[in-house]
């Protein structure tokens, strides 16, 4: 049975994988955490990607692409592994 990844879930792996990233341009690594339940895994190595964004509190740089050179993403339901239909290309869809 395959376990079908959500927005909320996307959502999260989103704000999570910004955070992991912080000022850099490329992140190796790996992000675990539940959601929902069911223990996620990101291992991603990526080129990350920014714009300029002018506000009238300041300037700053934003995550405007996050580019896969690798990744794989793994879902864990009640200790046993499970298939999903998670989508790098929906990730990105996201974005900025």
């Amino acid at each position: 049975m395959i376990y079908t990844v959500s927005s909320a879930l996307y959502l999260e792996v989103l704000d999570r994988l910004v955070d992991a990233v912080g000022p850099r341009g490329y992140f190796s690594g790996s992000l675990d955490f539940v959601f929902d339940g069911v223990e996620c895994r990101l291992t991603v190595s990526l080129i990350v990607c920014r714009r300029r964004e002018v506000l009238p509190e300041g300037e700053r740089d934003v995550v405007a692409d996050l580019v896969p050179v690798w990744w794989e993403f793994h879902t864990l339901l009640d200790g046993e592994e499970r298939f999903n239909d998670f989508s790098f290309g929906l990730l990105r869809a996201l974005v900025g």
